[in-house]
């Protein structure tokens, strides 16, 4: 309990929750109303956000093909600069609950079929107009539709559909889905005038920051909005930029210059040192981000499972983690869940590297001939290390594995979901289902692998519906296990998100969906010098 009361107080100290919302969560943790009030009292003396000044963050990730559209958005420049300028009908918090955001509340039917969302009055858009139901509808049809390109048309697949009801929006599904609260706190489902259905790229949201500069790859910048609706619970600062730092070490040279106020994605083996370097702090959590090798299933040689098999096998997992994450990250199994999501089952045998297996399944696939590994500094922080090490792990089952070290710049353009084989990164899901959805399911538009499996289709929307807790956890577990064993992801390991701050920096809340405070440290950190 006392890392939710932590939490909890963090959240005040940031500005995020008043007395009557932190009393509220604290009792229903069991603490007393008298220690609930000092609680708070001293939460609130401890910092008192700051207004004022220009924040900026040097983030990785950047491309000159992002889009302010966020059907489109990918990588942590646009996701960030998003949680700038646009607003959500609900966000996932650190503890894994639900924040209500546009929507007010969210119930259901009994089976879990018809959802009611009540959407919050009196927030505006920055262009002037009120957002209404109507705007929800048109944003989710949007998003939802067969022939969009949204990353998140995997998770709204099961709509059958969405109207508005005076106040309310009402979403019917084909199928029960018990998560779909979740599903609505997806990045890519920011409320637009009209769902962005006339210009989904005109970065016009409900957010604490206007958007006034937009170089994709190079530079975003945010004017504070005056008419947010939550007033000073975020957007502290009167202007924030993002620089796109993709290299490492001129991240780390520009947060120490004082050229940038907080970083992502520090690289484990420079933590120590960077830890020694006076007023800057190490931001690192546990989550559900994990890096990974994606082959695509249907694309020679990979469309041969003894292939794929024979890959996984000559990973060595241990020595990966061990040299490339130093401590911060935990060994994968080839599907892209662990203990931080619910309903994990801890039970299935950790894959181990074993060249003589890999050797055999390498030779009863019938391939020959060396085998393409494209990587990049951008992929993850360690990729191109991490691929160097593979292909000596490779070397020992009889296995050459060419190693092609691509530009930074153009990479999430022009080898994610491009090319058959590469180094790649997801930062995790809220529930099993979103994470699913979103990827491995054969439909979704995210599905880096190519993986279609029927049989992995009909257990997602079986478990979708089941109410019964261990039931759903069984059905998961044979979704883990078929992915794991036929599946073209291949997961070493899962990481720590680690970000780092100056020493003026505060109101910095640690969430393990997502680095940056799950993208959100612009619009909720202040500076105090």
């Amino acid at each position: 309990m006392s890392q939710e009361i932590d939490y909890l107080s963090r959240c005040v100290a940031a500005g995020r929750l008043n007395r009557r919302e932190f009393l509220g969560r604290a009792t229903a943790l069991g603490v007393s109303a008298s220690v609930a009030n000092s609680l708070f009292a001293g939460a609130a003396k401890a910092q008192v956000p700051k207004s004022g000044g220009i924040l900026k963050a040097g983030l990785q990730g950047g491309s000159a093909a992002d889009s302010l559209d966020p059907a489109l958005t990918a990588g942590a420049p646009p996701i960030t600069f998003g949680r700038c300028w646009g607003e959500m009908l609900m966000e996932v918090t650190p503890d894994n609950g639900l924040e209500y955001r546009i929507a007010q509340e969210i119930g259901s039917s009994k089976d879990a079929k018809t959802w009611t969302l009540k959407i919050r009055k009196g927030i505006q858009f920055h262009n002037g107009k009120e957002v209404t139901p109507q705007d929800v509808v048109a944003t989710l049809e949007r998003h939802s539709n067969k022939e969009s390109k949204s990353g998140a048309l995997g998770i709204l697949r099961g709509i059958e559909a969405i109207k508005a009801d005076g106040p309310d929006v009402v979403i019917t599904l084909k199928e029960p889905n018990v998560d779909l609260p979740y599903l609505m706190t997806d990045y890519h489902l920011i409320i637009q005038p009209d769902g962005g259905k006339h210009d989904p790229a005109a970065g016009i949201g409900a957010g604490p920051y206007k958007v006034a500069v937009n170089e994709p790859g190079v530079r975003h910048v945010g004017e504070k909005f005056r008419d947010y609706w939550q007033g000073d619970k975020m957007g502290h600062a009167d202007q924030v930029e993002i620089t796109v730092i993709n290299d490492a070490t001129a991240r780390i040279a520009a947060l120490q210059g004082n050229q940038v106020h907080m970083i992502n994605r520090v690289e484990p083996k420079v933590v120590e040192m960077v830890k020694r370097v006076p007023g800057i702090t190490i931001q690192n959590v546990t989550g559900r981000g994990c890096y990974l090798f994606n082959m695509f299933c249907d694309t020679a040689p990979f469309d041969n499972n003894d292939v794929r098999i024979a890959l996984k096998l000559a990973l060595d997992r241990e020595q990966m983690l061990d040299k490339i994450l130093r401590g911060y990250g935990t060994v994968g199994n080839d599907f892209p869940i662990n203990a931080a999501y619910p309903l994990f089952s801890d039970d299935i045998e950790q894959r181990a590297f074993d060249p003589d297996k890999a050797k055999f399944h390498y030779k009863k696939s019938g391939h020959s001939g060396p085998i393409l590994l494209r990587t990049s500094d951008v992929a993850f922080p360690g990729a191109v290390d991490a691929a160097q090490l593979y292909q000596q792990s490779c070397a020992k089952a009889g296995i050459t594995l060419e190693v092609k070290r691509e530009p930074g710049d153009g990479y999430w353009s022009e080898v994610w979901q491009k090319q058959p084989f590469y180094a790649s990164y997801w930062t995790g899901r809220s529930t099993q289902d979103q994470m699913y959805s979103t990827s491995y399911l054969s439909t979704a538009e995210l599905n880096d692998t190519h993986f279609t499996n029927e049989k992995f289709d009909k257990l997602l929307v079986k478990a979708r519906g089941e109410l019964d807790q261990e039931k759903r956890k069984n059905l998961y577990r044979e979704m883990s296990m078929i992915l794991r064993d036929e599946g073209g992801v291949m997961v070493p390991f899962f990481n720590q998100f680690i970000d780092a701050t100056g020493p003026d920096v505060k109101g910095f809340v640690k969430h393990p969906a997502r680095d940056m405070c799950n993208g959100y440290a612009l619009a909720q950190c202040w500076l105090e010098p």
